[in-house]
Protein backbone atom coordinates (compact mmCIF):
# COMPACT_ATOMS: atom_id res chain seq x y z
CA UNK A 1 0.00 0.00 0.00
CA UNK A 2 3.20 2.10 1.11
CA UNK A 3 4.48 1.26 -2.27
CA UNK A 4 1.20 2.23 -4.06
CA UNK A 5 -0.06 5.23 -2.29
CA UNK A 6 4.33 6.74 -3.26
CA UNK A 7 3.48 6.16 -6.97
CA UNK A 8 0.28 8.03 -6.96
CA UNK A 9 2.19 11.06 -5.17
CA UNK A 10 4.86 10.84 -7.91
CA UNK A 11 2.48 10.68 -10.68
CA UNK A 12 0.61 13.75 -9.54
CA UNK A 13 3.82 15.90 -8.68
CA UNK A 14 5.28 15.09 -12.80
CA UNK A 15 1.51 16.29 -13.80
CA UNK A 16 1.63 19.40 -11.88
CA UNK A 17 5.53 20.31 -13.34
CA UNK A 18 4.49 19.41 -17.06
CA UNK A 19 1.12 22.29 -15.95
CA UNK A 20 3.30 24.42 -14.78
CA UNK A 21 5.63 24.45 -17.99
CA UNK A 22 2.54 25.13 -19.41
CA UNK A 23 1.35 27.89 -17.98
CA UNK A 24 4.65 29.44 -18.45
CA UNK A 25 4.96 28.81 -22.34
CA UNK A 26 1.21 30.23 -22.55
CA UNK A 27 3.09 33.80 -21.71
CA UNK A 28 4.81 34.27 -24.74
CA UNK A 29 2.66 33.15 -27.36
CA UNK A 30 3.85 31.95 -30.90
CA UNK A 31 1.87 32.95 -33.65
CA UNK A 32 1.66 30.37 -36.33
CA UNK A 33 2.55 32.93 -38.99
CA UNK A 34 6.30 32.95 -37.12
CA UNK A 35 6.54 29.52 -36.39
CA UNK A 36 6.19 28.67 -39.62
CA UNK A 37 8.39 31.33 -41.16
CA UNK A 38 11.48 29.96 -43.51
CA UNK A 39 14.98 30.18 -42.17
CA UNK A 40 15.65 33.00 -44.16
CA UNK A 41 13.06 35.35 -43.13
CA UNK A 42 14.55 34.82 -39.38
CA UNK A 43 17.90 35.19 -40.74
CA UNK A 44 16.67 38.62 -41.89
CA UNK A 45 15.18 39.22 -38.83
CA UNK A 46 18.67 38.86 -37.05
CA UNK A 47 20.15 41.72 -39.38
CA UNK A 48 17.64 43.82 -38.61
CA UNK A 49 17.60 43.30 -34.49
CA UNK A 50 21.84 43.65 -34.77
CA UNK A 51 22.04 46.57 -36.75
CA UNK A 52 19.39 47.85 -34.19
CA UNK A 53 21.51 47.27 -31.29
CA UNK A 54 24.36 49.00 -32.63
CA UNK A 55 26.52 45.71 -33.65
CA UNK A 56 29.20 45.92 -36.39
CA UNK A 57 28.78 44.32 -39.78
CA UNK A 58 32.67 43.67 -40.73
CA UNK A 59 32.97 42.28 -43.77
CA UNK A 60 36.26 41.39 -46.00
CA UNK A 61 37.68 42.61 -49.14
CA UNK A 62 40.07 40.51 -50.86
CA UNK A 63 41.94 41.66 -54.10
CA UNK A 64 45.41 40.24 -55.60
CA UNK A 65 47.23 43.82 -55.89
CA UNK A 66 49.86 43.70 -53.02
CA UNK A 67 50.00 46.73 -50.37
CA UNK A 68 52.51 48.99 -51.64
CA UNK A 69 50.56 49.46 -54.60
CA UNK A 70 47.28 51.92 -55.59
CA UNK A 71 45.06 49.92 -56.20
CA UNK A 72 45.40 49.32 -52.22
CA UNK A 73 45.31 52.80 -50.85
CA UNK A 74 41.79 52.67 -53.08
CA UNK A 75 40.37 49.65 -51.27
CA UNK A 76 41.32 51.29 -47.86
CA UNK A 77 39.79 54.69 -49.04
CA UNK A 78 36.55 52.20 -50.13
CA UNK A 79 36.49 50.83 -46.39
CA UNK A 80 37.12 54.31 -44.81
CA UNK A 81 34.33 55.90 -46.74
CA UNK A 82 31.92 52.93 -46.26
CA UNK A 83 32.43 53.15 -42.53
CA UNK A 84 31.97 57.33 -42.35
CA UNK A 85 28.73 56.92 -44.78
CA UNK A 86 27.14 54.73 -42.50
CA UNK A 87 27.94 56.21 -39.09
CA UNK A 88 30.11 53.35 -38.37
CA UNK A 89 28.12 50.32 -38.75
CA UNK A 90 29.86 48.89 -41.34
CA UNK A 91 33.41 47.83 -41.36
CA UNK A 92 35.08 46.74 -44.22
CA UNK A 93 39.19 44.65 -43.82
CA UNK A 94 41.29 44.38 -46.92
CA UNK A 95 43.05 41.49 -47.97
CA UNK A 96 45.75 42.11 -50.46
CA UNK A 97 48.11 39.80 -52.41
CA UNK A 98 45.77 37.50 -52.78
CA UNK A 99 45.55 36.13 -50.05
CA UNK A 100 41.85 35.23 -50.24
CA UNK A 101 42.66 33.77 -54.39
CA UNK A 102 43.20 34.97 -57.70
CA UNK A 103 40.27 37.40 -59.25
CA UNK A 104 38.49 34.49 -60.99
CA UNK A 105 38.42 32.40 -57.42
CA UNK A 106 37.23 35.44 -55.96
CA UNK A 107 34.47 36.54 -58.13
CA UNK A 108 33.19 32.56 -57.91
CA UNK A 109 33.92 32.76 -54.33
CA UNK A 110 31.12 35.56 -54.50
CA UNK A 111 28.88 33.76 -56.08
CA UNK A 112 28.67 31.29 -53.69
CA UNK A 113 28.90 33.62 -50.95
CA UNK A 114 32.32 32.56 -49.42
CA UNK A 115 33.56 35.69 -50.13
CA UNK A 116 31.75 39.30 -49.01
CA UNK A 117 33.74 41.40 -51.25
CA UNK A 118 35.74 40.77 -54.46
CA UNK A 119 37.64 42.86 -56.69
CA UNK A 120 38.10 41.93 -60.45
CA UNK A 121 39.44 43.01 -63.43
CA UNK A 122 37.03 43.53 -66.68
CA UNK A 123 39.11 41.12 -68.84
CA UNK A 124 38.41 38.42 -66.25
CA UNK A 125 34.75 39.46 -65.69
CA UNK A 126 34.55 38.98 -69.66
CA UNK A 127 34.78 35.01 -68.91
CA UNK A 128 32.02 35.57 -66.43
CA UNK A 129 29.72 38.15 -68.83
CA UNK A 130 30.66 37.59 -71.84
CA UNK A 131 28.69 40.76 -73.37
CA UNK A 132 31.64 42.84 -71.39
CA UNK A 133 33.92 41.75 -74.15
CA UNK A 134 32.77 45.46 -76.06
CA UNK A 135 35.11 46.72 -73.20
CA UNK A 136 38.18 44.08 -74.84
CA UNK A 137 37.98 46.73 -77.75
CA UNK A 138 41.64 47.93 -78.47
CA UNK A 139 41.61 52.01 -78.46
CA UNK A 140 38.06 52.44 -77.43
CA UNK A 141 38.86 55.47 -75.24
CA UNK A 142 40.43 58.58 -76.13
CA UNK A 143 40.86 59.73 -72.28
CA UNK A 144 39.84 58.64 -69.17
CA UNK A 145 37.25 60.81 -68.46
CA UNK A 146 35.21 58.71 -71.28
CA UNK A 147 36.04 55.91 -70.01
CA UNK A 148 34.14 57.16 -66.64
CA UNK A 149 31.20 58.38 -68.41
CA UNK A 150 30.81 54.69 -69.82
CA UNK A 151 31.38 52.13 -66.67
CA UNK A 152 29.31 55.23 -64.62
CA UNK A 153 26.70 55.06 -66.94
CA UNK A 154 24.05 52.90 -69.09
CA UNK A 155 27.25 50.39 -69.62
CA UNK A 156 27.80 49.98 -66.06
CA UNK A 157 23.89 49.49 -65.43
CA UNK A 158 24.16 46.48 -67.93
CA UNK A 159 27.08 44.57 -65.91
CA UNK A 160 25.61 45.69 -63.15
CA UNK A 161 22.06 43.69 -64.03
CA UNK A 162 23.84 40.62 -65.79
CA UNK A 163 26.32 39.94 -62.36
CA UNK A 164 23.54 40.50 -59.93
CA UNK A 165 21.59 37.71 -61.44
CA UNK A 166 24.99 35.43 -60.90
CA UNK A 167 25.00 36.61 -56.96
CA UNK A 168 27.04 39.44 -57.31
CA UNK A 169 26.20 42.92 -56.65
CA UNK A 170 28.52 45.42 -58.66
CA UNK A 171 28.40 48.59 -56.64
CA UNK A 172 32.00 50.20 -57.85
CA UNK A 173 34.57 50.22 -60.59
CA UNK A 174 38.24 50.90 -59.58
CA UNK A 175 40.29 51.09 -62.27
CA UNK A 176 44.32 50.52 -63.47
CA UNK A 177 43.35 52.52 -66.48
CA UNK A 178 45.40 52.91 -69.96
CA UNK A 179 47.98 50.23 -70.70
CA UNK A 180 51.05 50.82 -72.60
CA UNK A 181 53.49 48.45 -74.13
CA UNK A 182 57.25 48.10 -72.66
CA UNK A 183 59.71 46.42 -74.76
CA UNK A 184 63.55 45.82 -74.78
CA UNK A 185 63.93 47.98 -78.12
CA UNK A 186 61.92 50.68 -78.65
CA UNK A 187 58.86 51.15 -80.28
CA UNK A 188 57.75 54.07 -81.97
CA UNK A 189 55.68 53.07 -85.40
CA UNK A 190 53.45 50.53 -86.32
CA UNK A 191 56.38 49.01 -88.32
CA UNK A 192 58.74 48.32 -85.16
CA UNK A 193 55.81 45.60 -83.32
CA UNK A 194 56.49 43.34 -86.87
CA UNK A 195 58.15 39.99 -85.44
CA UNK A 196 57.89 41.21 -81.24
CA UNK A 197 56.87 38.97 -79.10
CA UNK A 198 54.46 40.60 -76.58
CA UNK A 199 53.33 39.00 -73.41
CA UNK A 200 48.97 39.51 -73.70
CA UNK A 201 46.42 38.51 -70.92
CA UNK A 202 45.03 34.99 -72.10
CA UNK A 203 42.26 37.44 -74.07
CA UNK A 204 41.63 36.46 -77.54
CA UNK A 205 40.78 39.79 -78.75
CA UNK A 206 43.90 41.38 -77.33
CA UNK A 207 45.86 38.65 -78.74
CA UNK A 208 44.45 39.06 -82.09
CA UNK A 209 44.92 43.20 -81.82
CA UNK A 210 48.70 42.47 -81.43
CA UNK A 211 48.63 39.97 -84.14
CA UNK A 212 46.72 42.74 -86.44
CA UNK A 213 49.67 45.25 -85.74
CA UNK A 214 52.40 42.58 -86.82
CA UNK A 215 53.61 41.71 -83.55
CA UNK A 216 53.28 37.95 -82.38
CA UNK A 217 50.98 37.84 -79.29
CA UNK A 218 52.05 35.10 -77.15
CA UNK A 219 49.40 35.08 -73.83
CA UNK A 220 51.00 33.93 -70.15
CA UNK A 221 50.49 34.45 -66.60
CA UNK A 222 51.35 38.09 -65.18
CA UNK A 223 53.45 35.87 -62.59
CA UNK A 224 55.93 34.74 -66.10
CA UNK A 225 56.77 37.50 -67.77
CA UNK A 226 59.73 38.86 -65.77
CA UNK A 227 61.18 35.61 -66.12
CA UNK A 228 60.08 35.35 -69.72
CA UNK A 229 61.83 38.63 -70.73
CA UNK A 230 65.05 37.88 -69.11
CA UNK A 231 65.18 34.57 -70.74
CA UNK A 232 64.31 36.47 -74.02
CA UNK A 233 61.30 34.01 -74.85
CA UNK A 234 59.32 37.26 -75.11
CA UNK A 235 60.37 41.10 -76.38
CA UNK A 236 57.35 42.86 -74.69
CA UNK A 237 54.39 42.85 -72.64
CA UNK A 238 51.91 45.54 -71.76
CA UNK A 239 50.35 47.25 -68.39
CA UNK A 240 49.87 49.90 -66.77
CA UNK A 241 53.22 52.45 -66.62
CA UNK A 242 53.08 52.51 -62.43
CA UNK A 243 53.07 48.54 -62.53
CA UNK A 244 56.14 48.26 -64.94
CA UNK A 245 58.03 50.40 -61.66
CA UNK A 246 56.30 48.24 -58.80
CA UNK A 247 57.15 44.84 -60.50
CA UNK A 248 60.67 45.74 -61.68
CA UNK A 249 60.26 45.51 -65.11
CA UNK A 250 62.61 48.91 -65.99
CA UNK A 251 65.44 45.98 -64.99
CA UNK A 252 64.70 44.04 -68.41
CA UNK A 253 62.73 46.25 -70.51
CA UNK A 254 64.12 50.30 -70.97
CA UNK A 255 61.55 51.24 -73.49
CA UNK A 256 58.14 52.35 -72.99
CA UNK A 257 55.57 53.76 -75.64
CA UNK A 258 52.76 55.39 -74.81
CA UNK A 259 50.33 53.05 -76.73
CA UNK A 260 47.15 53.55 -74.56
CA UNK A 261 45.59 50.82 -76.17
CA UNK A 262 43.63 49.27 -73.68
CA UNK A 263 41.43 50.44 -70.83
CA UNK A 264 41.17 48.39 -67.64
CA UNK A 265 38.20 48.71 -65.05
CA UNK A 266 37.95 46.98 -61.34
CA UNK A 267 34.60 45.77 -60.21
CA UNK A 268 34.04 46.17 -56.92
CA UNK A 269 31.33 43.31 -56.10
CA UNK A 270 29.20 42.22 -53.03
CA UNK A 271 27.83 38.97 -52.52
CA UNK A 272 24.27 38.05 -52.03
CA UNK A 273 25.60 36.81 -48.22
CA UNK A 274 27.38 39.71 -47.21
CA UNK A 275 24.34 42.33 -49.22
CA UNK A 276 21.33 40.63 -47.38
CA UNK A 277 23.75 41.47 -43.80
CA UNK A 278 23.10 45.04 -44.31
CA UNK A 279 19.79 46.63 -44.03
CA UNK A 280 17.93 48.62 -46.58
CA UNK A 281 18.45 51.86 -44.98
CA UNK A 282 22.45 51.32 -45.31
CA UNK A 283 22.18 49.89 -48.53
CA UNK A 284 22.72 53.22 -50.45
CA UNK A 285 24.70 54.54 -47.89
CA UNK A 286 27.36 51.53 -47.92
CA UNK A 287 27.37 52.20 -52.10
CA UNK A 288 28.30 55.81 -51.87
CA UNK A 289 31.03 55.32 -49.77
CA UNK A 290 32.09 52.55 -52.02
CA UNK A 291 31.90 54.80 -54.95
CA UNK A 292 33.56 57.44 -53.26
CA UNK A 293 36.46 55.33 -52.23
CA UNK A 294 36.72 54.60 -55.88
CA UNK A 295 36.92 57.90 -57.19
CA UNK A 296 39.77 58.14 -54.88
CA UNK A 297 41.26 55.41 -56.32
CA UNK A 298 41.29 56.58 -59.82
CA UNK A 299 43.23 59.78 -58.86
CA UNK A 300 45.64 57.71 -56.87
CA UNK A 301 46.67 55.79 -60.34
CA UNK A 302 46.59 59.05 -62.04
CA UNK A 303 49.36 59.99 -59.13
CA UNK A 304 51.21 56.86 -59.40
CA UNK A 305 51.51 56.99 -62.99
CA UNK A 306 53.34 60.40 -63.14
CA UNK A 307 55.26 59.01 -60.13
CA UNK A 308 56.04 56.10 -61.94
CA UNK A 309 57.06 57.75 -65.19
CA UNK A 310 59.62 60.54 -63.24
CA UNK A 311 61.06 57.95 -61.23
CA UNK A 312 61.29 54.98 -64.38
CA UNK A 313 63.50 58.05 -66.63
CA UNK A 314 65.04 58.87 -63.48
CA UNK A 315 65.95 54.58 -63.98
CA UNK A 316 67.14 55.17 -67.75
CA UNK A 317 63.78 54.54 -69.37
CA UNK A 318 62.57 56.00 -72.39
CA UNK A 319 58.96 56.70 -73.29
CA UNK A 320 58.20 56.96 -76.75
CA UNK A 321 55.19 58.90 -78.14
CA UNK A 322 53.64 56.65 -81.56
CA UNK A 323 50.55 57.62 -83.77
CA UNK A 324 47.70 55.29 -82.11
CA UNK A 325 45.04 56.51 -84.86
CA UNK A 326 47.30 54.28 -87.45
CA UNK A 327 47.50 51.57 -84.76
CA UNK A 328 43.51 51.58 -84.23
CA UNK A 329 43.29 51.55 -88.68
CA UNK A 330 44.97 48.54 -88.24
CA UNK A 331 43.14 46.72 -85.73
CA UNK A 332 40.02 47.37 -86.79
CA UNK A 333 39.32 44.77 -89.84
CA UNK A 334 40.88 42.23 -86.70
CA UNK A 335 37.73 43.06 -84.74
CA UNK A 336 34.77 41.95 -87.17
CA UNK A 337 35.08 38.27 -86.29
CA UNK A 338 34.29 39.47 -82.77
CA UNK A 339 31.07 40.86 -83.51
CA UNK A 340 29.17 37.98 -82.50
CA UNK A 341 29.96 38.40 -78.86
CA UNK A 342 28.57 42.32 -78.81
CA UNK A 343 25.23 43.13 -78.85
CA UNK A 344 24.19 45.76 -80.05
CA UNK A 345 22.64 47.39 -77.14
CA UNK A 346 25.78 47.66 -75.40
CA UNK A 347 27.58 49.18 -78.46
CA UNK A 348 24.90 51.97 -78.17
CA UNK A 349 25.33 52.70 -74.96
CA UNK A 350 28.93 53.08 -75.26
CA UNK A 351 28.49 55.24 -77.83
CA UNK A 352 25.87 57.08 -76.05
CA UNK A 353 27.69 57.64 -72.91
CA UNK A 354 30.65 58.80 -74.91
CA UNK A 355 28.93 61.33 -76.73
CA UNK A 356 27.30 62.62 -73.49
Amino acid sequence: MKRTMATIMAAAMVMSAFAGCGSKQAETPVSSADASAPAASAGSEATDSSAASGDVIKLKLGMVDPENSNYYKGAQAIAEEVKKATDGKIEITVYAGGQLGNERDMYEGAQMGTIDICTTASAVLTSFVPEMAVLDQPFLFANADEAHKVIDGKLGQLIAEKTAAQGVHMVGWMESGFRNVFSVNPIEKIEDFKGVKIRTMENDIHMAAFNALGAIATPMAAGDQFTALQQHTIDAAENATANVLANNFYEITKNITRSQHLFVFIGVGVSDKAWNQIPDDLKDKFTEGVKAGCDKQRQYLVEANEAAEKELTEKGVTFHDIDTATLQAAVQPAMEQFKDRMPQEWLDAIAADKAA
